[in-house]
């Protein structure tokens, strides 16, 4: 079995976990489970830079010493990734004794070999970001990743790294591996300022005392400069032992998953010091892009920041995870919303996927008494086209995840989803079910599960708990994960003869009108309904007004209303997302519409001519401002419009013929 070996930056300890840094984890973690996916042995590494001198001064601002801060900082890091899903293998921490000891012999190693020199440094030092600044780089005086801080003027006498000698091995190694710096954006700035010059750089810090000491035997009153220090723990993380050339079974990595602004360090200096001390270099480095909040990046210095564990604790992980991997494309900046997040949730979760596997299991339960049917052997070219798009699905998604990807494919694997959705329509499960097409209808049905077992097995990289929620669901053994990505025929030996279960909603919808946008705070759809219950005087007893009994007899040409009582309707567009017959009537039809802003009941007389399972999706027209009532002991607020022979021997509902938005208003 191939390995992959997968690291994310480590993060600075001086503040806590924002959505900067949850971006980056969770991309890497989709990454590292799509590996394990695809049929790699797989490692994943992150952690904590905790040797620094805003960490010190951190520490000393709380009253504590600077261990015992970076032990609860620490903490909080790694509870934030454990509540985010990140199925890191190692949390390594630059305190940890094995990387101290590696840090060493690193720069010992590079000592041996002539690439280490004692000088004299004086210039411009960003405390922030813990980097040398050549004054050249300074922007009105200031850092250009820190504009609100001035850099402070160090000199100081340490050990420099002959950074200078590697500038032609450097432009070689790129030029001869194209896919070892990406996006190709990246690989084109770092290949630009290489070619500028090389300047050695700084490895030790003799000002500080919170650090890795430097080798004793090389000088015993210096610590080893902290971006320096931090980059070897992808090297401890591998197994590295020190003193010999054992790298462990994980070296050389295959990907450094790491922010844009800090490939210089990691495309530059890092691999520099590994030709320095005669170790491989990896094999990719990917420099992605910011997850920014209303256009400027996350930073803790500069006071902007998203707190990803509040939107957790409202949300869960996997609608945060979902949309990061969506709104951030390949390589590039995405915005960061709360509003954003609200309408991503709604629209592609709850609305798309929920919706998609409520119905089907719905019908399983109501059609075949939940258990998922045998194929009939006969396919029609409406199966074969979404068998086929199934199967093509998973091969571009999977090219799209090597390409490191992963809103490209989730783009591919919703495009399944949109098909699967459309195949309900065109297939109409309850047309067969009442013209007694048990073959077809059990064909159709198993497609539908097929599917949508897929979808888990695919998507369990991005959201994982809902994942095996639907997996779960749909009663297959084991875990989603534990298929392969392209195991469509082991997906498919799986299915007939299971039990589905009918659970709650699996995205419930979020109440745009109530949630508010500028701090987060979510609030699901039924809540907010319950609440606005609660505030609303109950009005009790049968009113013909909220049947769907309209088109009963012809109006009178003289019984004309002014504009004016038009005016007082309000018709809306409302999408069916529930229906089931209400006990012991023959004529009523119980349904959950969504209007957009809102979920509603509303009861209507239409059980004769419509199957429940035949409403679920349809845009209807209805009145919204309609008067409460209760009809057969059941709650109605709202009426559908329909029209209807006089006789009422055909009826039919008032739908809008092409795509309008839930809630948009009937002029």
């Amino acid at each position: 079995m191939a390995k992959y070996y997968i690291t994310t930056a480590i993060d600075y300890v001086n503040g806590n976990p924002h959505l900067g840094h949850a971006y980056e984890k969770i991309g890497a973690d989709v990454i590292a489970r799509f590996k394990r996916l695809a049929g790699y042995d797989t490692f994943f590494l992150t952690g904590t830079d905790e040797h620094s001198l805003n960490v010190a001064r951190q520490a000393e601002a709380e009253g504590l010493s600077t261990k015992e801060f970076c032990d609860t900082m620490a903490g909080r890091f790694r509870s934030a990734w454990d509540k985010l899903n990140i199925s890191y293998d190692r949390f390594i921490r630059t305190t940890d004794s094995d990387h101290v000891a590696t840090v060493q012999d690193i720069v010992r190693r590079a000592n041996e070999r002539g690439y280490v020199y004692k000088g004299t440094y004086s210039g411009y030092y960003c405390v922030s970001c813990e980097r040398f600044i050549e004054e050249g780089d300074l922007i009105e005086g200031k850092c250009p990743f820190h504009p609100s801080r001035e850099p402070e003027w160090v000199e100081e006498t340490n050990y420099f790294f002959a950074l200078s000698k590697f500038q032609e091995p450097l432009l070689r190694h790129i030029r001869e591996n194209p896919k070892f710096i990406l996006p190709v954006a990246r690989r084109n700035e770092i290949v630009n300022r290489i070619k500028e010059g090389l300047q050695d750089v700084s490895v030790s810090r003799s000002t500080l005392t919170w650090g890795v000491p430097f080798p004793q035997e090389i000088d015993d009153n210096q610590v080893v400069y902290v971006w320096f220090d931090a980059l070897i723990n992808y090297l401890t993380g591998a197994g590295y032992t020190p003193g010999t050339d054992e790298f462990g079974k994980w070296w050389p990595a295959d990907l450094h998953y790491i922010g844009k602004d800090i490939t210089w360090f990691h495309c530059v200096i890092w691999p520099a010091a590994l030709m320095a001390a005669g170790v491989p270099l990896p094999e990719t480095i990917f420099g992605h892009g910011f997850v920014t909040f209303k256009g400027a990046k996350m930073s803790k210095s500069e006071g902007i920041v998203v707190d990803p564990l509040k939107v957790a604790d409202s949300l869960g992980a996997d609608p945060l995870r979902y949309y990061l991997m969506k709104v951030v494309p390949h390589g590039q900046d995405g915005d960061f919303s709360f509003e954003g997040l609200a309408e991503t949730y709604n629209a592609d979760l709850a609305n798309d996927l929920g919706n998609l596997l409520n119905r089907t299991v719905s019908m399983i339960k109501k059609y075949f008494k939940g258990t998922v049917p045998s194929p009939s052997g006969v396919y029609e070219p409406l199966d074969e086209e979404l068998r086929a798009l199934g199967e093509s699905v998973a091969e571009r998604g999977h090219q799209k995840m090597e390409e490191l990807d992963p809103a490209g494919a989730l783009s591919e694997i919703w495009s399944l989803i949109t098909a699967a959705n459309k195949y309900i329509e065109d297939s109409a499960p309850w047309v067969l079910a009442r013209e007694g097409k048990r073959e077809r209808l059990a064909t159709v049905m198993l497609n539908l599960v097929e599917v949508i077992a897929k979808e888990a097995v695919m998507l369990s990289p991005f959201i994982p708990d809902s994942s095996q929620r639907i997996w779960d669901v749909l009663g297959l053994p084991g875990k989603p994960e534990d298929i392969r990505w392209d195991g469509n025929p082991e997906v498919a030996s799986l299915l007939p003869g299971i039990r589905v279960t009918k659970t709650g909603p699996l995205f419930p919808r979020l109440d745009m009108e109530s949630s508010d946008f500028t701090t987060g705070e979510f609030h699901l759809a039924e809540l907010a309904k319950e609440k606005k219950k609660e505030g609303r005087k109950q009005k009790t007893g049968p009113s013909a007004k909220n049947t769907a009994d309209t088109g009963k007899g012809d109006p009178k040409v003289d019984n004309l209303i002014s504009i004016d009582d038009f005016a007082k309707l309000d018709l809306r567009v409302a999408e069916v997302t529930a229906a089931e017959r209400v006990e012991g009537t023959d004529k009523l039809v119980k349904l959950e519409i969504d209007l957009g802003t809102e979920k509603r009941q509303i009861v209507a007389g239409i059980a004769q001519f419509y199957a429940p399972d035949e409403l679920i999706g349809k845009h209807i027209v209805v009145v919204a401002n309609l008067e409460p009532a209760r009809i057969r002991g059941v709650e109605s607020r709202g009426m559908l419009l329909a029209g209807s022979t006089e006789d009422r021997k055909e009826l039919a509902i008032i739908t809008v013929d092409r795509p309008l938005a839930k809630g948009a208003k009937v002029r």
